[in-house]
This record gives structure tokens, C-alpha cells and sequence, in this order.
């Protein structure tokens, strides 16, 4: 289906745009501020025209920006997982908390499982799942089909893992990194879309590759 393209966005338009789908913009085209508000709303990415790809699947790209998250974690990243749930609410990031709450051991996979499961049920715009090093949990969602998950402990890689590889669920160690250092590579994650054709038209090869497997 070919890419819509607009020389400009207005709040009409906004509304009638599939949520959750990628448009074109013209060269010196314009987005009325409220158009802006209900795109976003409505999870819907702007490109420059001609950065689109009409052959490239719809739904591939990570939802950005992220409005609803599923997190979860396990018996020690429980500290980690409330403040980020409190920072998470606070700027108005619908948030489900999966568990796990007390310092009794769970099983890292069954949380992130349930965290991945959520994301993939279209239940969540994404996914966070804290283990002590993060790993586990990463390889455990990875197994559900249609999770990305990418194991973040800067920034950078936090931006690399969403406007490059398209992850969709971000793990984190509790025992890497402290809180302050967790706030910034969530927001920087959530806050990141992935919209150049090439980094899309790799990740259509990777989930060919689990399709195929």
C-alpha cells in the first residue's frame, strides 16, 4: 500500500490518518500544531517525502512515541522497576506493572515472557524488563515472536537500539546501572522513532529471518 503524502497536516487530517502508520510530508510542508498533538496521540510517524518505502510493512517500525508500557521484573530489580514506574506516571506513560513486588525469587524468563507476550498482543506500545544484568531477561523475550529486545546500559546504545535495530522491548541490570542512569536511557528509548527506509528495510530482513526459522 502506497505511503499517504500531504503538503500539509491538519487536525482533520490528523484524525482520519491510521494510527500506528507512517505519512510523507512535501519539501516546506507544514504540520498545524494541533494536527501534531493528535499524530502523536495517534502514533503516527511524519517522514520527509521520498524517505518512505510503500514496500515495507506498515507495522514494522517500533510505535513511537511510546504512551503505553508493560514493565516487569524480577526479585532484584524490584527498587529499579518502581522508581521507573513512578517516573514513567508522572509524565503521563500509561503504565501495566507486571510484577514481580517483594524480595521473594521469581524466575526472570516468566517475567519477561509476560512483558513480551503484552507487547506483541499490541496490549502495550512497549516493553521494559529488568533482571540483575539484564541479560537473561533479554534472551528469555527474545524467544516470543515479534519481540525485539535490546539490553541497554547508555544512552546511546538506548538510541542506537530503537532508531537503528528497532527494538521493541528494552532490558536493563539492575546491578549496572543506578537510577539516574535508568531514567535517561528510558526516556532516550521511548523517545526515539525509527524512520530512515535503510535501518526499516534491515529489520523487515530480521523478521524474515525468525518467520522463516
Amino acid at each position: 500500500m502506497a505511503v499517504r503524502r500531504f503538503a500539509i497536516i491538519t487536525e482533520i487530517d490528523a484524525r482520519q490518518i491510521e494510527p500506528g502508520t507512517t505519512v510523507e510530508l512535501e519539501p516546506r510542508g507544514h504540520v498545524t500544531p494541533l494536527a501534531a498533538d493528535t499524530l502523536r496521540e495517534r502514533r503516527v510517524t511524519v517522514v520527509p517525502a521520498g524517505s518512505a518505502d510503500p514496500a515495507l510493512p506498515a507495522d514494522l517500525a517500533p510505535a513511537s512515541p511510546v504512551r503505553r508500557v508493560t514493565i516487569g521484573s524480577d526479585h532484584t530489580g524490584v527498587a529499579l522497576k518502581a522508581a521507573l514506574v513512578a517516573h514513567l506516571r508522572g509524565n503521563g506513560v500509561a503504565v501495566y506493572d507486571c510484577g514481580t513486588d517483594g524480595p521473594e525469587p521469581v524466575d526472570y524468563p516468566d517475567i519477561a515472557a509476560a512483558v513480551g507476550k503484552s507487547v506483541v498482543r499490541g496490549e502495550a506500545d512497549a516493553g521494559i524488563v529488568i533482571d540483575g544484568a539484564g541479560l537473561g531477561s533479554t534472551i528469555a523475550a527474545n524467544k516470543i515472536r515479534g519481540v525485539r529486545a535490546a539490553m541497554c546500559t547508555t544512552v546511546t546504545l538506548a538510541r542506537y537500539a530503537r532508531e537503528h535495530n528497532g527494538a521493541n522491548v528494552l532490558a536493563l541490570g539492575s546491578t549496572l546501572i543506578d537510577t539516574a542512569a535508568a531514567v535517561s536511557i528510558v526516556d532516550t528509548w521511548m523517545s526515539t522513532p525509527m524512520k530512515e527506509a535503510r535501518y526499516l528495510r534491515r529489520l523487515l530482513k530480521v523478521r524474515r529471518l525468525e518467520e522463516g526459522f
